[in-house]
């Protein structure tokens, strides 16, 4: 078997807040339950959301709780020239093309676009993916057997926006296969994601990851903390107290408060349990 990889992969848009520190902890845990690596890498490719200094704010902070990286961070914004090669790639064997359709015109398809450009000699607009994979049915390490839409995953979904910057599903795809990652532990929210990073690892001929898809927490059925329903900061004064409320989120057994943040970190390690985890979407906090 090959060496196991792992990533957490924060966007730079506000404060690390609790559903992060779960995303944070869930992978580094796993990871090193299984003597692999853990990397980090910040998708800082959408300037209009970014905040500035967020990325050094959340390395500080998960330095704090003791979740130390292996190597150097990656930064998208340093890949750029990766996702336009692979794009004109795309482009030149007919597997993209341009589209110059409004979301407002997608509503009225249905709400899942309909092709209707792919026929067209359009030279400019957002860039779709040429969908021949279609993949709509996945195995999840934590949850089974994952099934989405069909009509969903057909769909040909963007991979550059109309305003010239890079899609997610097109960066975390090769950054994923660029960094080596054996499998991707992130939130429930993004489950239907997956599809269609499968079938855009298909079209690519890349080996693609396994997935794990920890509970989301939620202040309320289907939302979620997010930096952009304004979730507060994790309290990191002191450390332990958030860790150990992520630990609980988890299911994971206790640990000693009262020592070190990485002897309690490397306790947590140590007594790991993946069938401790809830196989449900989400789980409310208060």
């Amino acid at each position: 078997m090959s060496p196991y990889i792992g990533r957490f992969a924060p966007s730079p848009s506000g404060s690390l807040h609790f559903g992060s520190l779960v995303a944070a902890l869930g992978s580094y845990l796993r990871a090193r339950s299984l003597k692999g690596q853990w990397l980090l890498r910040m998708e800082d490719i959408d300037p209009p959301r970014e905040v500035k200094g967020a990325a050094d704010d959340i390395l500080r902070t998960l330095e704090a709780f003791g979740l130390h990286w292996d190597g150097s961070v990656l930064y998208q914004s340093q890949r750029v020239d990766a996702y336009q090669q692979a794009l004109n790639e795309l482009l030149q064997h007919q597997q993209a093309y341009y589209c110059q359709c409004t979301r407002k015109m997608v509503r009225e398809m249905g709400g899942i676009y309909n092709g209707r450009c792919r026929q067209h000699m359009i030279s400019h607009g957002a860039i779709r993916l040429h969908n021949t994979q279609g993949v709509a049915l996945f195995s999840d390490e934590l949850k089974g057997e994952v099934k989405v839409d069909a009509d969903f995953a057909e769909e040909d979904f963007i991979i550059k926006r109309s305003d010239g910057l890079y899609a997610y599903q097109l960066a975390v795809v090769l950054d994923d296969a660029h960094q080596g990652i054996t499998e991707v532990v992130r939130g429930s929210d993004l489950l239907e994601a997956t599809c269609r990073q499968l079938s855009l690892y298909q079209t690519l001929d890349l080996t693609a990851p396994k997935w794990l898809h920890l509970p989301l927490a939620c202040t309320q059925p289907n939302f979620k903390l997010s930096k952009q329903n304004a979730a507060t900061a994790v309290d990191v004064n002191p450390p332990q107290k958030s860790l150990s409320q992520a630990l609980a989120f988890l299911g994971q057994p206790k640990v000693d408060l009262s020592g070190d943040i990485e002897i309690m970190l490397a306790q947590a390690v140590e007594q790991f349990r993946l069938d401790a985890i809830t196989k449900e979407n989400e789980i409310l906090i208060g």
